[in-house]
Formats: C-alpha cells, structure tokens, sequence
C-alpha cells in the first residue's frame, strides 16, 4: 500500500491530477489508514500507470474511460479498442500535416527577413497581414 505522495512519484503524476482521476472516476477512491490517509494498490498503481500512458499518447480522458471500461471485460473483441486507437492516430496524423504547414509558413517569414529596420520587418508584417503567407495554416 502507498500514499499518494509514494504513488506519484512511482507513476510520475502529480497529486493534484491523482486526485482528479479520483474525483472523475478513472481511479476508484482509495481505502483510508487510520489517521485518514489514502492508502493505494497495486491494482491502484496499474490504473494510473495505464491511465499515464495513455495520456503520454495523447489520448482524451473519455477515450481512456472507455478503454478502462472496456479492459473489465476481457472476453470481449477488441475492435472498440482498435477504434479508438485508430481514430487517435488519425487525428495525430492531421496535427502533423497542419505544423508541417505551420513549419513550411515560418521558415519562409524568417528566411524573407533582411534583418533591416523593424519598420521593414517582414515578421511583423506577415503576421499583421495573412494574406503575405503562403498558405492556409
């Protein structure tokens, strides 16, 4: 059994965010000691390293409620879970293409710079005036 503060550092989560997990139901409130400390388990420490992970990956706390619902029933297919997987990596996919564009946009103001005065400065008027941009960003 842990306390909170063990537990965080385990994991490496913040207690404020342990607590959220708790107050939305993605980690079961702990038991309490004696002196009404949060006692954690493994199965606690499990949750919230899945939970952690998931998160590293950048996916929602509705899809991870999801696939913790989904992991209590293990003799189900897992094509929710795949779904949710594959639509995550969709949206990855799109956020790439737009600060690839986003990169491609800055490169070109920066390098049309001439490092003369600000008031010829082609940073600041490309961003007072989108239209000098390239493209949609």
């Amino acid at each position: 059994m842990w306390s909170i503060g063990e537990l965080s550092r385990r994991v490496g989560v913040k207690v404020p965010t342990i607590r959220y997990y708790e107050d939305t139901g993605l980690i079961e409130t702990p038991e309490r000691s004696a002196g009404n400390q949060r006692r954690y388990d493994k199965q606690a420490l499990e949750r919230l390293t899945f939970i952690r992970h998931a998160r590293d990956l950048g996916l929602g706390i509705d899809a991870i409620r999801e696939l913790i619902e989904l992991s209590g029933h293990p003799e189900k297919p897992c094509e929710t879970a795949d779904r949710i997987a594959r639509e995550h990596l969709q949206e990855v996919r799109a956020r790439i293409a737009r600060l690839k564009r986003l990169e491609h946009e800055l490169e070109r103001i920066v390098e049309s710079c001439d490092n003369g005065a600000i008031c010829d400065c082609f940073v600041l008027r490309a961003l007072g005036d989108h239209s000098l941009c390239d493209s949609e960003h």
